[in-house]
């Protein structure tokens, strides 16, 4: 009996030999979780791109020129084609600067020609250009007699001036179309210009020119005779 439980000391004593100090004694091991380290995403700073704006300009037109105040006229001649009816032109009286509001240019070949077919130069020839070229249809020169003397006027003429191209119109004019022509003997002639389009839009207008051009009377020069010759 003794010897049975001599074996079973020495047993348990071998056995016990092969633990540690630490499992004999149950000495807790320090399984502490470490600090968790911080962990940096890296995210991309954008990247600015800048917008340019598109620039709209809008065109804010310049005043050229003005028209004058139309004042009552002294006439109101109706000027019409005998295909194409044309508006009827109110004329506006006269200023002290002559404006061609919607005309380049307007041309007369001379300051003075004779009342008849007698004398020359018998007609005057007048050349405009209208500003507009790509729209003016018609351009109508009105015409007049005044008095040197009395100032007793004629009323207008208004006679279509004949498209060339390019915005020009021509017109020669003599004294035997217009009105009046029997009752004035050598007369200032007062002349306007107005310009429109095909439907009737007025797009150009001169004020009345004054004492820029005469008709001169002919008075035809008697041939002397050969001495003993009876007419």
């Amino acid at each position: 009996m003794k010897n049975i439980c001599l074996f079973l000391i020495l047993a348990i004593l071998s056995t016990s030999c092969s633990f540690t100090a630490e499992q004999i004694f149950l000495i807790p091991v320090d399984t502490s979780t470490p600090a968790p380290t911080s962990t940096k995403t890296y995210t991309p700073v954008p990247t600015f791109t800048p917008l340019t704006p598109t620039l709209t300009f809008t065109m804010t037109p310049t005043l050229v020129g003005f028209k004058t105040t139309t004042s009552t006229p002294e006439n109101t001649p109706t000027v019409a084609k005998t295909d194409t009816p044309l508006p009827t032109i109110t004329l506006s009286t006269s200023t002290p600067t002559v404006q061609m509001d919607g005309f380049v240019s307007v041309l007369v070949s001379s300051n003075e020609f004779y009342k008849g077919i007698k004398c020359e130069p018998a007609s005057v020839k007048f050349t405009v250009q209208v500003a507009e070229s790509n729209q003016a249809a018609y351009v109508v020169l009105f015409v007049r007699f005044r008095s040197r003397n009395s100032g007793s006027i004629s009323d207008w003429t208004s006679i279509d001036m004949q498209n060339i191209g390019a915005g020009t119109f021509v017109h020669e004019l003599s004294s035997d179309e217009m009105k009046g022509n029997a009752l004035f003997i050598d007369p200032w002639v007062e002349y306007q210009l107005v310009a429109v389009t095909a439907n009737a839009r007025e797009i150009g207008r001169t004020e009345i020119f004054k004492e820029t051009l005469s008709m001169l009377a002919c008075t035809s020069t008697p041939t002397p005779l050969a001495t003993g010759v009876k007419p």
